[in-house]
């Protein structure tokens, strides 16, 4: 689904995604309109405006996935603002990319963002990791946290820094399945229920920091 107060915007993602293989089950100019067609739709990716005529966006996005926490929305805004990302990621966005992206990074997020991944426009992620560190730092010194095997420490620590299931597999030299089982694992052991509640906590217990200059 695509959600956009901008007609010839709107009609441009709408076709671009057509034109590279996507079913656009659903538009909407605005949040009212998204919402009410989303039950019906049921899209898998939400490709959604922040700045939209109410419910904003990040309204959207939480109502959204409270109807089916599955779905995963990919904001396109013309905003990089500090406090609008972190509001959409906090609504529980997967993804965030400024409107300046091309068509490429475009496509690739929404593929990115379908698998699973967590997509952010370059410059954003520090930013996403940093705030949410922040935020967590309580949780680092939980004397109960699970046990992690040393590969599900290693995995976990890439998708804190927003690596694909197909970078980690090349990387750990494991194959994309092998490391879908390490996650699905970690989420077990964790009592997460996706990727993004996972990124959260890595980022919370410092993962994402960079300490393998080994490599």
């Amino acid at each position: 689904m695509v959600v956009d107060d901008h007609p010839m915007w709107r009609d441009a993602v709408e076709r671009d995604l057509q034109d590279h293989g996507f079913d656009v089950v659903g538009v909407a100019a605005n949040g009212s309109e998204a919402l009410a067609r989303f039950p019906a739709c049921r899209p898998h990716v939400v490709v959604l405006d922040l700045q939209i005529p109410a419910p904003n966006g990040v309204d959207v996005t939480a109502e959204v996935l409270r109807q089916d926490p599955s779905a995963r929305v990919l904001i396109l805004s013309a905003s990089g603002e500090q406090d609008d990302v972190l509001a959409a990621v906090k609504a529980g966005a997967t993804g965030y990319l400024v409107k300046s992206a091309s068509r490429t990074e475009l496509l690739d997020a929404v593929r990115r963002v379908a698998a699973g991944d967590t997509v952010f426009t370059p410059g954003l992620a520090g930013l996403v990791l940093g705030e949410y560190r922040r935020l967590s730092e309580p949780a680092v010194t939980e004397p109960d946290r699970p046990t992690l095997t040393e590969r599900e420490t290693e995995v976990l620590r890439m998708v804190a820094k927003g690596m694909s299931y197909k970078q980690i597999a090349d990387r750990l030299v494991l194959s994309h399945r092998t490391v879908q089982n390490h996650v699905q694992n970690t989420l077990r052991k964790l009592q997460l229920h996706n990727r993004v509640e996972l990124t959260r906590y890595a980022i919370a217990q410092g993962l994402d920091e960079d300490d393998e200059h080994a490599d």
